[in-house]
């Protein structure tokens, strides 16, 4: 086995099942990939100088995605209208989303798959008159939970 080198974080590829236009899968950014444990603390009768510490559950945070603004049709931004725009009369229609980290001969690394994912935030960049810079379209997600592989 040669020298190890860790992986770098801008080459990888975001995808959800059904959305197949490449601007909507084209993201710079990709933040949010976590877990954490929650802890409930109890008390011990008679017992005052510490609590008991106890699982309760895994908190997963949300998955924000981070682009340039896509002016022409977008399915992922249809679908984004269509859930945080709505007046929840009709259901949310969950997606499970894949990041996958790519090595530079485009073969996966590592894969995330997040379950049941569903928009719950989308905002654009600040516009500024004195400045060149790019408008940038977030998009932040829920799930229910991730799995690599």
């Amino acid at each position: 086995m040669g020298v190890y080198y860790p992986p770098v974080g801008f080459y990888f590829a975001f995808s959800i099942p059904g959305v197949t236009n490449s601007l909507d899968m084209a993201f710079q950014e990709i933040s949010g990939i976590s877990a954490e444990m929650n802890v409930e603390e109890i008390g011990s009768g008679g017992e005052n100088r510490f609590k008991y510490k106890v699982p309760n559950g895994t908190k997963y945070g949300n998955l924000v995605a981070k682009r340039g603004f896509v002016t022409p049709a977008s399915q992922l931004a249809q679908w984004c209208v269509q859930t945080i725009g709505s007046d929840l009369t009709n259901a949310i229609v969950p997606k499970d989303i894949t990041v996958t980290l790519l090595n530079p001969d485009a073969k996966a690394l590592k894969a995330w798959n997040f379950v049941n994912a569903w928009p719950v935030k989308w905002s654009v960049s600040d516009f500024k008159s004195k400045e060149g810079e790019i408008v940038i379209e977030s998009i932040e997600f829920a799930y229910n939970y991730f799995n690599s592989t």
